[in-house]
């Protein structure tokens, strides 16, 4: 495996019951990049995430993390191994502070100092979260509460950070914002994965990026490129 490989994923076919979801996909995320998954829905984005992370078991193929095979591997493992999700949807703990919220990102560490650095810089990314530290997730809007799952993630300081559609129900200025955000994360170091509805704002800061259909690639190329392709600016940018 080359050294700068984060993630590879070789030969991946995942069933839902007697639905062939992934159908035997190849996708590589090279270390310090912003890789994007971009398709309709259904397409197969959200099932290779969750089989990234042992959610979901595959059926045959290979992931491996670091040059470590973790196709078998338990979803608590994963996340210690240093690969860290923001699901689709937030999935925030409502109840608890902000505050309480990032403590429980920080859980699988125990290097306190760090921890207190960390939220520091988290803090200095989202100034928003600090001036709402004592408030219940719950009572956030939906921009905050998308900030916040982004950042409860980051807590536990992962090498891989995958994204489900964070852009999802948010307002255009939060999600340029969000954009932003996602950038400098992976200026800070960090190699992302993201899945994103929202084609055009992906391509336009993903390094690589491919495009799913039906469970299949069927495209690939530099973010950039993607852009430029007709196929892609037809079915996912909505032009003519």
């Amino acid at each position: 495996m080359e050294n700068d490989l984060m993630l590879r994923i070789e030969d991946l076919h995942v069933f839902y019951g007697g639905i062939h979801a992934l159908k035997g996909i190849n996708i590589e995320v090279p270390a310090g990049k912003i890789v994007a998954l971009v398709g309709a829905n259904g397409a197969g984005k959200s099932t290779t995430l969750r089989t990234v992370s042992g959610l979901v078991r595959a059926r045959q193929g290979k992931i491996e993390f670091q040059g470590i095979d973790i196709t078998r591997e338990s979803a608590h493992h994963i996340v210690e191994m240093g690969l860290a999700m923001v699901p689709e949807g937030r999935r925030i703990f409502p109840n608890l502070t902000v505050w309480e919220n990032l403590l429980l990102g920080s859980y699988t560490r125990r290097d306190k100092e760090e921890i207190k650095e960390d939220l520091d810089w988290i803090f200095r990314i989202f100034p928003r979260l600090k001036e709402r530290v004592r408030q219940k997730g719950g009572t956030l809007s939906g921009g905050e509460q998308q900030m916040l799952a982004v950042a409860r993630a980051l807590m536990s300081r992962p090498h891989l950070l995958m994204m489900d559609e964070p852009s999802l129900g948010l307002a255009p200025l939060l999600v340029k914002e969000i954009f932003n955000i996602i950038r400098d994360i992976n200026q800070n170091g960090t190699t992302i994965l993201l899945i994103e509805q929202n084609a055009k704002a992906a391509l336009q800061i993903a390094h690589y990026a491919y495009v799913l259909e039906t469970g299949s690639v069927v495209l690939e190329g530099r973010g950039k490129e993607l852009l430029e392709n007709e196929k892609v600016r037809k079915a996912y940018l909505g032009e003519e």
